[in-house]
């Protein structure tokens, strides 16, 4: 399961809600190197993930906000052999289509809201890096248009549903219960 949006979009929240109403779902902690947030992370150090990198048990990293992000083939295994679905958060397209590399049917969800959304949950929730988090909705919504043929499962417009709407989207979509929706991208940016 991937949950893909720019910052404010409800990842945290959506996957809180998925795994109380279904505990098979499971947070993925990325590998995290760096200052900033720690819950939801697996904190180490940039040459440690180099050195995964080297070995080529990485399936995505990235950096933003001054640190080292990276997924890690071996932590989406654990999950997956323990009977767990992994709900990974990304915030870029080529990540969505990297960890694809890792044998899983993936349902894509493209969680959105507008700009003075993820404002507002940003300050709300106290984030000390506001700014930076307003310069990443826009790479986001750049990134989505310049990736608009790509597929994605369902769309989600979380500033027009509740968490545990959005998660019971997901989890339709996950059982197959619901069809495939699509949206034209430029229309749902805005």
């Amino acid at each position: 399961m991937i949950l893909y949006g720019p910052p404010g979009s409800g990842k945290d929240t959506i996957t809180r809600e998925l795994c109380r109403l279904r505990p098979d779902f499971a947070l993925f902690e990325r590998l995290k190197a760096g200052p900033g947030r720690t819950t939801g992370y697996r904190l180490t150090t940039v040459d440690h993930i180099e050195e995964l990198s080297r070995a080529g048990e990485l399936l995505y990293r990235n950096a933003r906000y001054e640190a080292e992000y990276a997924i890690d083939r071996q932590g989406v295994a654990a999950l997956v052999d323990s009977g767990r679905i992994p709900v990974l958060h990304m915030g870029q397209v080529a990540g969505v289509g990297a960890v694809a590399g890792f044998p899983l049917h993936w349902i894509r969800a493209l969680l959105w809201c507008p700009l003075d959304v993820t404002e507002s949950r940003s300050v709300g929730r106290g984030d000390r890096d506001v700014k930076a988090r307003m310069k990443v909705w826009h790479e986001t919504r750049e990134d989505l248009l310049t990736h608009e043929a790509d597929p994605w499962t369902l769309t989600l417009r979380t500033d027009q549903l509740s968490p545990s709407e959005s998660a019971i989207a997901i989890i339709d979509a996950v059982t197959g219960s619901a069809s495939a929706e699509s949206r034209d991208i430029r229309e749902l940016v805005a």
